[in-house]
């Protein structure tokens, strides 16, 4: 479960990087990595953007797990 934790986390680092770029530039990290214009969506764009949403729903439904997963890491290695 770590390793999703982990992968949920990078997911969750990568939608804030391009909101706050969209907020701030107008410009769309995804989109452009896919060679597409400001506001384009392509089916592989469209893939990332559903796996963002769904690495924040993770987030928030399963922490106070991830929470008690890596607090007890802590602990045991400490």
């Amino acid at each position: 479960m770590k390793t999703l934790d982990i992968v949920s986390w990078v997911l969750i680092i990568i939608g804030a990087l391009n909101w706050g770029l969209v907020g701030l530039a107008e410009f769309d990290l995804v989109a452009f990595l896919f060679g597409m214009e400001f506001g384009e969506a392509s089916l592989l764009s469209r893939i990332i953007y559903g796996l963002v949403g769904l690495a924040g729903l993770y987030e928030v439904v399963a922490i106070r797990a991830i929470r008690h997963r890596w607090e007890h890491r802590r602990t045991v290695t400490a």
